[in-house]
């Protein structure tokens, strides 16, 4: 019965991240969602910057804290550690909902393009870093990233080993292609207004903020492999000519 209901608790975390990875997508185009972050119900100026700021807060302490070794280890103290990552998920999820729900556009505009093929050329940019986002899930061992994994082996009765190091693809390139795919969907758009941009540059900010602290520690747990990977790739954008040709094989996988 245990595992029965550990399982579905980790479907149903998965689908509630896909309905939000799904919203997120028309939330950030305009398009399709009832709300997105350019339409919705307004609210005086200072107003919508407190509540949008607050929202983008929340969502980067929490992301920020619970994925963390130190708060993991604590944690698993409460939940069984074959649903943490689901729980994390379930979380992060229920707070991007909230926050298309709770979000105040602010239509001001700052950029349009009105040429058709300048506008063609940014939504393919846009579909693009949305593919770099979906792919690099999958290098990562997108069904582990989002809990599906551990459930499903604790169901089996068995125990995940430790991934090697995979320096593959993207990772050849940058250390953090998942997060260059999504600074380039929050900053392309044929129409960017004040909302837009309050929320490219928040969530610009607490990227850039996250990758050292993340950084540190991959290097615990990975040693010099990540040392010898971080030294000679670039972390958001890619070099001409370079890629890792080090060490193929280690104690884990960048995220």
């Amino acid at each position: 019965m245990k595992k029965t209901l550990i399982l579905g608790y980790g479907l149903a975390c998965y689908a509630l991240f896909f309905a939000a990875f799904l919203y997120l997508i028309g939330f950030l185009a305009n398009a399709v969602v009832p709300r997105s972050v350019d339409r919705g119900p307004e609210a005086p100026l200072a107003t919508a910057v407190a509540i949008d700021v607050g929202l983008v807060l929340l969502f980067a302490v929490q992301h920020s804290i619970m994925a963390r070794a130190s708060f993991k280890r604590l944690w698993t103290r409460v939940v069984p550690h074959a649903i943490e990552r689901s729980t994390f998920v379930l979380i992060t999820s229920a707070i991007l909902l909230f926050t298309f729900q709770a979000w105040r556009p602010i239509p001001i505009p700052v950029w349009s393009v009105t040429s058709p093929v300048g506008s063609a050329i940014l939504w393919g940019v846009f579909a693009a870093g949305w593919g770099v986002v979906l792919l690099t899930t999958f290098l990562v061992d997108h069904f582990a990233l989002f809990g599906l994994k551990q459930v499903v082996s604790f169901a089996q009765n068995c125990t995940l080993p430790e991934p090697p190091l995979r320096i593959s693809l993207f990772y050849r390139f940058i250390r953090h292609p998942l997060y260059l795919g999504f600074l380039t969907v929050f900053w392309t758009t044929p129409d960017m207004t004040v909302g837009r941009l309050l929320y490219a540059g928040l969530m610009t900010a607490y990227v850039l903020v996250g990758i050292p602290l993340e950084e540190r520690g991959l290097v615990r747990a990975h040693g010099r492999a990540y040392e010898q990977y971080r030294a000679e790739i670039p972390m958001l954008l890619p070099r001409p000519g370079k890629a890792f040709r080090g060490v193929a094989d280690g104690p884990g996988h960048p995220s």
